[in-house]
């Protein structure tokens, strides 16, 4: 099981080969006044699937295969932005992280909280999908046949069907990637990328850049800020992820015990909440285990064939573990899991891994190895990895319980391939504020990392800490939403030591046993249902029902039903989620919002994780107060 910094979706893209290009371990930062491209950008209206939101724009640019060969072959980025509004003040520049997440579907998705809630509404918000990413010449070492075949595969078969699957699996990853690119392996890494990033900079005709970027994402600011220190105006860097320095056995062991103790919170929140965990037992622990035995010995077989097995078990606890608001989704799962039932298993899991109901992936996790590879993340060899194994199990009783000595030899596979490619050693000597967020409990990158770069990029870094749970903080906390916005809009550091603690969970208000929802049946909070849809107790209040009218006649009723309760405006529709009706009503500072899903809407790939929390065959409706 591979453990990352961030998971992401991308699309998928053809690739570009060319001579590679030589990493170094500490770039010399380059001439700030040397213009990395004389293109421009011409953004146009776009003609994505993915992209529903007239108010984006989008463009391609056109980059060197090989910065040190600008005349020879290039790569298509492709790039999507949040136009300013009023007078432009410049440009924000993102990356969600991976790596191979793509930016553009983050942007996408996201630009306009990112734009709305962090004040940046004098800037172009900008996303891009890396070199090797989705849309951007995305790789492909493996066929979506031969990536099905062995992502959630047994190593140690107990049934027939487990025996045939693994006497018939494809070739490892890694094995793949190094037989398809070889040495254009080089030409993917993170110092590229942030050439790539510059060469944004200059074809939007802006001599500064800022940056928001999160996991490795954060990395690749820092890199940027390593190569460019004249050229940053500002910096948030979230969730932040510095393996440059790392002993072999840091790079082995950081992620495998993060994970292990956000594991450990998550027992402790399932066995302190139980009306909120469904999977009640009086060891939480101890029952995981036992089940992961169970699906070991005797894997449950999908709707689809596939069969729901350990390995997919720990996948889709892995994802769940990446933010508290997805635990209950997990527990769950895992309570499905016991009742006979993997189908929230493999919604968790297959979201992990990018993989699309009809078996097709994105770019994300093979991008991811490439990145990895090309940058000199992977983990060096070790020099004793039995010993280094045996300490690993030690430290990580679950996560490296089923580990062994030859997948600790094969994680060291790229840098056998490429033995001279280290990380990007980060320093600044920039004036310019950067914000350096690390998470207390984050899980796939702990706190060790961030105060590792704020030390790196010297004294314009600040780091912020945040006490909470889960991967990355930024349109999470309100606290560290309010600084990145702060830094990004106004160029404001916050105050040496800061730290940020969680939201409070929003509270039932007074007037929602007053609410006219005769109509509804079986009226219950289902934390994993709103945990499915992005929605956190932290950031509004929920209960989920069912109807037996169809979405559309159910909120012309609420509609008309609302009408009659005083002091009650109505705001009207929005599709938040494509195809997705939601239905606001205000009242002083209060907002009463209802989100109305049809059985129809979920067979949708983007709803495909909700499908195994709806009961029956009526319209799901999600109600739901944000404060304000």
């Amino acid at each position: 099981m591979a453990l990352a910094a961030c998971s992401g979706d991308g699309g998928e893209a053809g690739t570009t080969t060319a001579p590679p290009v030589e990493s170094t371990a500490a770039p010399e930062p380059t001439d700030s006044t040397a213009p990395a491209t004389t293109s421009t950008i011409e953004w146009g209206p776009c003609d994505d699937p993915e992209i529903d939101d007239p108010a984006l724009e989008c463009a391609t640019l056109a980059v060197p295969f090989d910065h040190s060969a600008p005349e020879g072959d290039t790569i298509d980025l492709a790039l999507v932005r949040l136009p300013a509004s009023g007078d432009r003040v410049g440009a924000v520049l993102t990356n969600p992280g991976g790596p191979g997440a793509s930016g553009v579907e983050f942007i996408a998705l996201a630009g306009g909280a990112i734009q709305a809630q962090l004040g940046l509404e004098q800037f172009d918000v900008i996303g891009f999908d890396p070199r090797g990413v989705a849309r951007s010449a995305g790789v492909r070492c493996l066929s979506d046949a031969e990536f099905d075949a062995g992502v959630y595969l047994d190593t140690t078969p107990d049934t027939p069907a487990e025996q045939e699957l693994f006497d018939n699996a494809p070739p490892s990853l890694d094995e793949a990637c190094i037989e398809t690119y070889g040495e254009d392996l080089r030409s993917y890494s993170t110092e590229n990328a942030a050439r790539d990033m510059d060469a944004i900079r200059a074809a939007l005709g802006d001599e500064q850049i800022s940056f928001y970027g999160a996991s490795y994402g954060s990395n690749l600011g820092g890199v940027y800020a390593t190569l460019y220190p004249d050229r940053v105006r500002a910096m948030v860097l979230d969730a932040a992820y510095d393996p440059a320095g790392d002993s072999a056995e840091e790079a082995l062991t950081t992620q495998v015990v993060g994970f292990e103790k956000a594991f450990d919170n998550w027992v402790e929140w399932c066995t302190d909440t139980p009306d909120e965990c469904a999977f009640t037992s009086t060891d939480v622990g101890a029952d995981w285990d036992a089940l992961m035995d169970q699906l070991d010995l005797e894997p449950i077989t999908h709707t689809d064939g596939r069969l729901g097995n350990d390995t997919v078990m720990a996948y889709a606890t892995v994802q769940a573990l990446y933010s508290p608001s997805t635990w209950p989704q997990l527990a769950d799962a895992l309570a499905e899991a016991r009742d006979g039932s993997a189908e929230g298993l493999f919604a968790l899991a297959d979201s992990y891994i990018s993989r699309e109901p009809d078996g097709t992936y994105d770019t994300s996790l093979q991008s991811l190895w490439v990145i990895d590879c090309a940058s000199g993340f992977s983990a060096p060899p070790l020099d004793d990895p039995e010993a280094a194994l045996a300490r690993l199990q030690e430290a990580a009783p679950r996560f490296a319980a089923d580990m062994t000595v030859e997948d600790v030899v094969e994680m060291s596979a790229c840098s056998e391939a490429l033995p001279d490619v280290q990380p990007v050693a980060l320093t600044y000597d920039g004036t310019a504020p950067i914000v350096v967020v690390g998470g207390e409990n984050d899980p796939a990158t702990p706190i060790r990392w961030a105060e590792e770069m704020t030390a790196a990029l010297g004294p314009s870094a600040s780091l912020v800490r945040y006490s909470g749970d889960g991967h990355g903080a930024v349109l999470v906390s309100t606290c560290v939403t309010e600084i990145a916005g702060a830094v990004l809009a106004d160029l404001e550091l916050p105050a040496t030591g800061t730290v940020c603690d969680p939201d409070p969970e929003v509270e039932r208000p007074e007037w929602w046993d007053e609410l006219p929802l005769e109509g509804l049946v079986e009226l219950d909070t289902n934390p994993a249902l709103a945990a499915a849809l992005g929605i956190g107790p932290t950031l509004a209040y929920s209960e989920v029902g069912y109807s037996e009218l169809d979405p559309a006649a159910f909120l012309d009723a609420l509609d008309e039903a609302m009408a009659s309760v005083p002091g009650w405006v109505n705001a009207g529709r929005q599709q938040p989620i494509a195809e997705i009706d939601q239905a606001t009503f205000l009242i002083d500072d209060e907002v009463f919002s209802v989100l109305v899903i049809g059985q129809d809407d979920l067979t949708s790939p983007d709803l495909a994780e909700l499908a195994p929390l709806v009961e029956g065959e009526r319209t799901v409706v999600v109600l739901l107060h944000f404060p304000v």
